[in-house]
């Protein structure tokens, strides 16, 4: 049995998801080897042919989380010891594996309460059957693998975002806390990338629809063909998406995603970060503005039949100086079990954050309270995933 770890945000209840339903070679798990130069990252392989609907479109259809890749601590962003590589050595690999041996023998069933369940199981498997664990990062394009610039004006609006995570900050209303605080949405593009917990994701199809659904905070309804996209002042959290059929491969367009920053006050303004810090290794804070003009274009493109390989290229030219592009594995497992995801009930962490914060400033007009206390938000400020295929884990500023 897989296990997956839970945060306090999550309804109770206990989890639990089988292990993958077909365990074969890795050039059946997914057909793209590593090369011998590992400085070069090849097409995705086309030579696989999915079986067909009853209504004869590829079929995509299946249960593919991707909390492996949450779990094995492969990264947005390309860790800086790995050079211009978008592969790891050999050696590389081996540490990779005997961390998750190590993540796996710490493993423990889930309590009755359905929270904390230490470790994992069946990571170094998946390591060892997945040519994905051999890569260095998610992220592809730039070829550093490091997120481009944002632009003067999108780096204002980054610096001046407010959320539950910026230090230093006072909570007064609504409009201090991000969308994912609120329980509202984790932000598109972000919600299709691994996240620290509930990273299922299925998808329907249905004659002229494929619909995925996430086990965080989203659902997209996906038509295909020519079908008219939404007029642009009609936006959505998840976008207005339209998909077509290039060969065997599901390419989808993605625009009019909701709009806004975090430096506005007016709740109705504030968007979504297109990254979600709680993905290993992006920036910080959940305040990364999106304009009017950001688009996504996603190529699902299954490589076997338990793999679909998703590439996602996402353009702002007023937030980013050049568009990015991720590729990432999903890996079917049609036992993962899919649990209510109860957001909404029980948040009480934006009220009690303004409580507390307007308590603390009270304390500090009176003087209770010490004006230079550390901020435990500060923490957020600093990196603290580590690939274990870099090496150990290096100390922690001011640790």
């Amino acid at each position: 049995m897989s296990h997956r770890r839970f945060a306090s945000r999550l309804v109770l209840g206990a989890c639990a998801a089988a292990s993958l339903a077909v365990l074969a070679s890795p050039a059946t798990l997914w057909g793209q080897e590593r090369p011998a130069d590992l400085t070069v990252l090849p097409p995705v392989p086309t030579d696989y042919t999915p079986k067909k609907t009853e209504w004869g479109d590829w079929d995509f259809r299946g249960i593919w989380p991707i909390e492996r890749i949450n779990e094995g601590h492969i990264l947005f962003q390309r860790p800086k010891a790995y050079g211009n590589r978008f592969w790891v050595t050999d050696e590389e690999f081996n540490r990779r594996v005997e961390a998750a041996k190590g993540n796996d023998g710490s493993f423990a069933a889930a309590s009755d309460s359905g929270i904390g369940a230490p470790g994992t199981e069946g990571l170094a498997e998946w390591f060892q059957t997945s040519n994905f664990g051999k890569r260095t990062s998610m992220l592809v394009s730039p070829a550093d693998g490091q997120l481009p610039p944002l632009t003067p004006e999108g780096e204002a609006l980054y610096k001046a975002g407010r959320s539950g995570w910026v230090p230093g900050q006072d909570y007064d209303w609504l409009s201090d806390f991000d969308s994912w605080d609120r329980c509202v949405s984790r932000g598109f593009p972000a919600s299709m990338y691994p996240f620290r917990y509930n990273n299922g994701i299925r998808v329907f199809q249905s004659p002229g629809y494929v619909v995925i659904a996430l086990e965080m905070l989203g659902t997209r309804v996906i038509p295909l063909g020519d079908q008219p996209a939404w007029p642009g002042p009609v936006e959505a959290w998840m976008g207005d998406s339209r998909g077509h059929w290039e060969g065997k491969t599901l390419v989808i367009e993605t625009t009019n995603i909701k709009s806004g920053d975090s430096a506005t006050h007016d709740t109705q303004k504030r968007s979504a970060s297109p990254l979600n810090m709680a993905t290993q290794l992006v920036p910080p804070f959940n305040t990364i503005p999106m304009s009017t003009e950001a688009k996504t274009v996603e190529r699902l493109t299954m490589t076997g039949p338990n793999t679909i390989v998703h590439e996602l290229t996402y353009s702002d030219p007023k937030v980013y100086t050049k568009p990015w592009t991720t590729r990432i594995e999903w890996t079917r497992d049609d036992d993962y079990q899919f649990f209510e995801y109860a957001c909404h009930e029980g948040n009480h962490m934006p009220r009690d954050y303004i409580s507390a914060s307007r308590a603390h400033r009270a304390a500090l007009a009176k003087g209770e309270a010490d004006p230079n206390a550390p901020d435990d938000r500060d923490r957020f400020a600093q990196p603290f995933d580590h690939d274990p295929g870099t090496g150990p884990r290096p100390p922690r500023p001011g640790s």
